[in-house]
């Protein structure tokens, strides 16, 4: 299978990250690495999408902040991203409407997000309006200027307006390589791509419990977009999908990471962290990395926190 022949990604996880810990940031790495091994994707891309103030999560701290920790967490990513979208609207916003609202943003803006699959992203943070000059506060930092995709759409037209993030038939679209030379002649690449929401075994598993998640939702969620899942704890996946109709007439479109890692709640849970924090215990350095914690320090968060 060629490189324009596989499955290009973008994983997708929504959540809290109240705050981010080092355990989501292995989630991507691990998804990642099983997906390429797969032999049929090609991630290009990572986007972390924080809820919005309005979800009423006890002790849930202003997306101000985490937006600016899941940045710091990221910071030395060249493929994951922050995105603020979710964030910025009026009100919470439904897993289904994310996905569906980066479906629609690639649709009409697809070089914002593409690079060549095999150097780091030089695009901007999803989300970011394009025609402001200043560096968008959710950029990582340490990357250089240069042309990318998305500075040159005026100059591809309709041939980026055509994406396939749904199930089958595939439809194809073409994006420009950034490294091509923009004086010359541009180079083209047909490709396959699909927006895949990233989780772990309890997100799955929360599917089964009956009246929490609309069905109409769980349809659109694992069968038009799919599911990368990352088993925390060794959960039995297979037992999970199993209690729920839709997770198996879609058990195709869901992707359980197997590999020799085993991975426990207490590395994720954002919890147990904020725990941590509270009882002044060394342990929270295995939980969040350090410029997070430095941030929490100076911000004073979750120190006198419940929940």
């Amino acid at each position: 299978m060629t490189e324009t022949t596989k499955t290009h990604v973008i994983l997708l996880a929504c959540g809290s990250f109240n705050p981010i810990t080092k355990g989501h940031i292995q989630m991507f790495e691990r998804a990642r690495d099983y997906l390429h091994k797969t032999g049929r994707f090609i991630v290009i891309g990572g986007i972390v999408s924080p809820v919005h103030d309005s979800y009423g999560k006890q002790g849930l701290v202003s997306s101000r902040h985490r937006l600016i920790m899941c940045q710091l967490a990221v910071q030395n990513s060249d493929w994951i991203r922050v995105d603020p979208w979710e964030c910025y609207q009026d009100t919470w916003q439904t897993t289904c409407s994310v996905l569906e609202h980066h479906r629609d943003l690639m649709k009409r803006v697809t070089g914002c997000i593409l690079s060549n699959v095999n150097t780091p992203s030089m695009t901007p943070v999803i989300g970011q309006p394009q025609h402001e000059n200043t560096q968008p506060i959710y950029q990582n930092s340490n990357v250089t200027a240069k042309p990318t995709a998305a500075k040159i759409l005026g100059k591809v037209g309709e041939s980026l307006t055509r994406i396939c993030c749904v199930r089958p038939p595939v439809e194809r679209f073409t994006f420009v390589d950034e490294n091509a030379n923009l004086g010359t002649v541009m180079r083209y690449e047909e490709i396959e791509l699909r927006i895949l929401l990233l989780c772990g075994s309890d997100l799955l598993e929360s599917f089964c419990i009956p009246g929490l998640w609309n069905e109409a939702d769980m349809e659109v969620i694992v069968g038009d977009f799919g599911i990368v899942v990352v088993p925390r704890d060794a959960a039995d996946t297979d037992r999970i999908m199993n209690h729920s109709s839709i997770l198996r007439k879609y058990k195709n479109n869901i992707m359980v990471v197997k590999d020799d890692i085993n991975h426990p709640m207490s590395v994720v849970s954002s919890t147990k962290s904020r725990l941590a924090l509270q009882h002044g215990d060394g342990h929270v350095v295995d939980y969040l990395s350090q410029p997070v914690i430095d941030y929490i320090l100076k911000s004073q968060l979750y120190i006198n926190a419940s929940g």
